[in-house]
């Protein structure tokens, strides 16, 4: 559905200094996928968001959605936008403020209603439909914003930093409703710099650093098995004596815990196993790092 080629943007102020800030850049992300991207600050999201939505024009390489150049897909089949940072005229009540965007969004008159109720519903803002924006938490602007970028049941999504702000009750909600609207006929795009949002919202994360596409990364279990060498903290809950005799490695970290570092995760199930047949009993076994964690460091360094 979307189809970066080569792209490339630079920015020219008026002293006539020149910054690359994405460069050659290509992707193709199918229809019906949640796709995710992750970058440093500075790394050049904002700037590939803004040429996905047709607001910057690329300075050389192209942008396609469904064929079409960003603007003339957005003008013809409509976008649902959720911007990094949401600003919402202060003075207007959140109810208002979401018929307004309906009416923007061309809406038929006689559905704005049911649309507007709905967004609400979705986002938990009944008891905050009657509030003015000011008086809004920034957690509740957030939804809000949430809100309007759902009133439409829209084919393309680009959501950026959607849980910025959000409660841990809100952000688990959030994956809910993402879950909800997985369709094989709409494409999420979601910008984070939450590592751990989009390893379980994402189909696949591209890893941006100084411009450049540095690797994308699949988050489903059959990508995770490929990744190679992993550390994982192990809880006993009973056999601590026979763990160094299979895990002759790990590290003890306190109160019946281990870390240990396997080579995929085939050989750590095979290790558990023969700690459990020798009588070991594992309460938990956790990553320390996340698949899309280990590969992000790996991309942009540790110090990202």
């Amino acid at each position: 559905m979307i189809e970066f080629h080569n792209v490339g943007k630079t920015y020219r102020s008026l002293t006539g200094r020149s910054v690359r800030a994405v460069d050659g850049f290509s992707l193709d992300i199918p229809r019906g996928e949640v796709f995710g991207i992750a970058g440093p600050n500075g790394a050049g999201k904002s700037t590939l968001i803004g040429v996905l939505l047709g607001f910057l024009h690329p300075s050389d390489g192209r942008v396609r959605v469904n064929g079409m150049q960003p603007r003339s897909y957005i003008e013809k089949h409509g976008i649902g936008y959720l911007s990094e940072l949401v600003t919402i005229n202060k003075r207007w009540r959140a109810e208002a403020a979401l018929t307004r965007y309906a009416i923007l969004a061309d809406i038929p008159r006689e559905r704005i209603s049911d649309s507007v109720e709905k967004a609400i519903a979705t986002l938990g803002l009944g008891e905050h439909r009657r509030k003015s924006v000011k008086a809004l938490s920034k957690g509740n602007l957030q939804r809000l914003g949430l809100a309007q970028a759902l009133l439409r049941d829209e084919e393309l999504l680009i959501l950026d930093e959607p849980t910025h702000g959000l409660d841990p009750v809100w952000t688990q909600r959030f994956r809910d409703i993402v879950g909800g609207l997985r369709d094989p006929n709409r494409t999420m795009i979601i910008a984070s710099h939450n590592l751990d949002e989009l390893q379980r919202l994402a189909d696949r994360v591209a890893i941006i650093d100084h411009g450049r596409l540095q690797r994308v990364v699949g988050t489903s279990s059959l990508d995770q098995q490929s990744v190679g060498a992993l550390t994982y903290r192990i809880s006993l809950a009973s056999g601590a004596e026979h763990f160094m005799r299979v895990f002759p490695e790990a590290a003890a970290v306190g109160r019946g815990e281990y870390e240990v570092v396997v080579s995929d995760v085939v050989a750590l199930n095979r290790r558990l196993g023969e700690l459990m047949l020798a009588g070991g009993v594992v309460a938990a076994v956790v990553p320390t790092r996340s698949v899309l964690e280990q590969q992000f460091r790996e991309a942009v360094g540790e110090s990202a």
